[in-house]
C-alpha cells in the first residue's frame, strides 16, 4: 500500500501498524469509522482486508485530502470526512470504531507545527469527549478499538466505565521486554459483560533488532510512504 504523507506533517509511526495488526485479530465486518485518520493509514489497511464500508474524518484539512488522496491510489472505497468528530453529524451507526487518537498529556513537550501538536496532544481531542460522542453513533454491542499512552490506563479504563463500555482485551506494547509499557492496545465494547482478556505482550526490539512478530506485522501491512509538500 502507497501512502502520500505530508512532510512538514505528523508521519505515522509503529503506533499505526500495531494497531492495525490488532483491530485484524477481531475480523471488523460492517460499518467502519476511522477517527483522526490522519494519511488514512489505519482505515485504509483495514478497508484493504476486510470486508468493510469505511468512513474515515479528521479535522485538519490537509489529512482529509492525504486520506481522499491514498483511498484513490490503492483503489479502496472509502468516505473522507473534513470535520469535527465531536460535531459531525453521522447519518449512520457504526459497527466498528477505531482510532489512533491524540494521546500526549498536558505536560508533554509540545510541537510549535500546528498539524504535528493537533495530531499528537489530547487536549485537541479529549479522550472522555471522544467517548461521549461514541456512545451516540456505535451499535449496540459494537466495537471500539484504540491505542493510547499505558500510564493513563486507569483514566481510559474509568471513562469506558462510566460510558457503559467493556474492555474485553488489552495488549500492552514494550520497546524491549526490560522496559515498562510505553503503549496500550484496547478493544472495548458496548453493553458488554465479557471479562477482560490480557493478551501477551507485544515486544518491539531484542537484542537491538525488532523481534520476529513485529517483522511478520510489518510484513502484512506492506506499507510505503511518499512524502509530500502541500500548498
Amino acid at each position: 500500500m502507497y501512502l502520500y504523507q505530508e512532510r512538514d506533517g505528523f508521519l505515522f509511526n509503529s503506533d499505526a501498524h500495531f494497531l492495525y495488526d490488532f483491530i485484524s485479530r477481531f475480523s471488523p465486518r460492517g460499518n467502519l469509522l476511522d477517527i483522526g485518520s490522519g494519511c488514512g493509514i489505519v482505515g485504509l489497511l483495514t478497508a484493504r482486508d476486510f470486508p468493510v464500508r469505511l468512513t474515515m474524518i479528521d479535522i485538519q484539512s490537509q489529512n482529509a485530502l492525504l486520506s481522499a488522496q491514498n483511498a484513490r491510489i490503492n483503489r479502496i472505497k472509502a468516505e473522507v470526512i473534513e470535520g469535527d468528530f465531536l460535531q459531525y453529524a453521522f447519518e449512520k451507526r457504526f459497527d466498528f470504531i477505531v482510532s489512533n487518537p491524540p494521546y500526549y498529556h498536558s505536560g508533554a513537550d509540545r510541537s510549535d507545527k500546528a498539524p504535528v501538536a493537533i495530531s499528537k496532544h489530547a487536549a485537541f481531542l479529549e479522550f472522555e469527549a471522544m467517548v461521549a460522542r461514541i456512545n451516540t453513533i456505535i451499535q449496540p454491542r459494537g466495537h471500539f478499538l484504540f491505542c493510547y499512552d499505558a500510564k493513563q490506563l486507569p483514566d481510559l479504563m474509568a471513562v469506558l466505565h462510566a460510558a457503559k463500555f467493556r474492555v474485553s482485551d488489552l495488549r500492552f506494547v514494550h520497546g524491549t521486554a526490560q522496559k515498562p509499557a510505553q503503549l496500550v492496545l484496547v478493544h472495548a465494547r458496548k453493553g458488554s459483560r465479557a471479562l477482560t482478556k490480557i493478551h501477551p505482550p507485544l515486544i518491539h526490539f531484542q537484542n537491538a533488532e525488532m523481534t520476529e512478530e513485529v517483522k511478520s506485522i510489518y510484513q502484512k501491512t506492506r506499507t510505503y510512504s511518499i512524502k509530500c509538500k502541500i500548498s
